[in-house]
């Protein structure tokens, strides 16, 4: 309880960047974490925006020894809390050792090594444009090929703000809707629906694919122009 009541706290005065007010259901964690669970061999995670650590808790049940887990969180408080469950709590405290909590943007985090998983967090229907296009290079910069990105979405926002939202808002909605939908176009393997969840959600899997980034690059920057 205490996770969910400090969540609504960030909600109020940080909701730009925690866009959400509660945190994800445990079927909305199990989801995310889903494309790990058959993974043969070492494997390297990177969590983006875990917040409390909701979807953390499942992505914990899937390290392996020999396998990493780095966790990139924005948020001091965030911070602050995650420290505290991998030095307290059982399965947090197990892999303490394989993980890293790294307190920065997304832009600015750099790792010497690609990873197999990337599950973010972020409430990218809330950022402006330029930092939604920033935060797609980041997470395919940071995906090997063949790896995956998982991540989620609120059901019928974007479809619902570009009805409803009038003058920059909505150029902003489009140009975002646009920016989302080539990467989804090109490389999304499966989209899932969790009703089970406040408010229910989209969860979208995408797989990088060597050589096929640079031309949608291109195409999501000649979309900006």
């Amino acid at each position: 309880m205490s996770h969910y009541l400090e969540f609504f706290r960030q909600f109020r005065t940080t909701f730009e960047t925690t866009g959400a007010i509660a945190p994800s259901s445990r079927f909305l964690a199990a989801n995310m974490a889903g494309p790990m669970k058959q993974h043969l061999g070492s494997k390297k995670v990177l969590e983006i925006g875990p917040g409390t650590g909701a979807v953390t808790r499942e992505i914990v049940k899937q390290i392996r020894p020999g396998d990493q887990l780095d966790l990139v969180e924005l948020n001091d408080k965030f911070v602050e809390i995650l420290h505290k469950r991998f030095d307290t709590e059982q399965g947090f405290q197990e892999i303490k050792h394989q993980t890293a909590i790294h307190n920065c943007p997304l832009q600015d985090y750099g790792a010497a090594e690609e990873y197999d998983y990337i599950v973010s967090g972020l409430p990218l229907n809330n950022f402006p444009t330029e930092l939604v296009s920033d935060i797609f290079k980041a997470y395919f910069r940071l995906l090997k090929p063949g790896g995956v990105l998982t991540y989620f979405e609120y059901m019928y926002v974007r479809p619902v703000r570009k009805v409803v939202s009038r003058g920059d808002e909505n150029l902003r909605i489009r140009e975002i809707d646009q920016i989302m939908g080539d990467y989804t176009r090109q490389f999304r393997i499966r989209r899932s629906w969790v009703w089970c969840n406040l408010p229910p959600a989209w969860v979208q899997h995408l797989q990088k694919e060597k050589g096929s980034l640079p031309a949608l690059e291109q195409t999501a920057s000649q979309n900006q122009t």
